[in-house]
């Protein structure tokens, strides 16, 4: 199976990869785990290497908050300092208790990952890591996302493989765009425990908003990590993923079925994805709906890359569509 997936993950044939599961009469569902046990301000042990401190920044797109990791004992890593919340910065270095930052990782550049490590600079000099800068925008991210951090630019760029160490710990870089160009997952070695960002979590799908937003990159993105062989995941936000490998191969058909909707709609004569949105999302507050239209102008783009679907002028979400003959 898995030289089959290499293969799919460079024509990016997300039908041939559909077929693919039938052959195998794979019944996989997207089963989302939504309970967490945490208290605001308390750095939580989640397992011998980690300790996890939720910000207080819960949202549509945050669930409970920005969950910040702190790796290893004595000098340890930092993973998403999270928001500009001088409250969440303070209760991370009084978690710390004398222990001393090395190493400063974000994974990716939205608001509630990235802007912390400002504020906390001004508690310790180690060094940021990343991937990079953001790399490009959204239609209207005060309705979409957290916002794009701007201002972020990583001290040590990072690259796929690239291996960071301290005291008893070692983290490997695993690049993983998709929900954004410059997003970098973490592997911590010594627990095979991947820190997946916003990339994959528990209790939601993620965002995907062209044009920094790419669902073609994320699929591919998502068909590495079953190269992988986490035992673990630990998201920014929400609880844990523990089946690893079902999760991923669910989310890959949980967008293989938004595409069957999205062909579904255009045969029953609805053209437009701010029209599909509402047919898609049933149930789905209305307040979510200009995010569910970027993930699926996002699935058209790839569709129509495909050659699948045709388009009248530029593609956004009000734009007529139609599947080719």
């Amino acid at each position: 199976m898995r030289a089959g997936l290499r293969k799919w993950a460079t024509s990016v044939n997300l039908l041939w990869c559909a077929s693919l599961f039938r052959m195998e009469e794979r019944q996989v569902s997207l089963k989302l785990e939504r309970e967490i046990e945490f208290e605001y301000g308390v750095a939580d042990r989640v397992s011998p290497l980690v300790r996890r401190l939720i910000a207080h920044n819960p949202s549509p797109f945050t669930y409970t908050g920005t969950g910040t990791y702190i790796i290893g004992r004595g000098e340890v890593a930092i993973i998403d300092p999270g928001p500009a919340d001088e409250a969440h910065i303070n209760a991370l270095i009084a978690a710390l208790s004398g222990e001393s930052v090395t190493h400063v990782l974000v994974t990716h550049t939205h608001m509630d990952h990235s802007p912390g490590c400002r504020l906390l600079k001004a508690h310790c000099d180690a060094p940021t890591y990343g991937f990079g800068p953001h790399g490009g925008d959204i239609a209207d991210p005060s309705t979409v996302e957290e916002g794009a951090d701007r201002d972020f630019v990583p001290d040590v760029r990072l690259r796929h493989g690239d291996v960071l160490e301290g005291e008893g710990w070692t983290l490997e870089c695993v690049h993983t765009p998709g929900h954004t160009s410059n997003h970098m997952c973490f592997c911590l070695c010594e627990e095979r425990a991947l820190f997946t960002g916003d990339h994959v979590m528990g209790w939601s799908t993620s965002v995907i908003s062209p044009p920094d937003g790419c669902m073609a990159d994320y699929m591919q993105s998502l068909i590495l990590l079953l190269e992988r062989d986490d035992a673990i995941y630990y998201p920014t936000h929400g609880p844990p993923v523990k089946r690893p490998r079902e999760h991923v191969e669910a989310f890959i058909e949980h967008r293989l079925a938004r595409e069957r909707q999205i062909r579904d709609c255009l045969l029953a004569g609805v053209t437009r994805i701010v029209d599909m949105v509402p047919v898609m999302y049933k149930g789905t507050s209305r307040a979510l709906f200009p995010a569910a239209a970027r993930s699926v102008l996002a699935a058209v783009k790839l569709m129509h890359e495909r050659g699948e679907i045709s388009v009248s002028g530029d593609l956004e979400v009000e734009s007529e569509l139609a599947l080719h003959s």
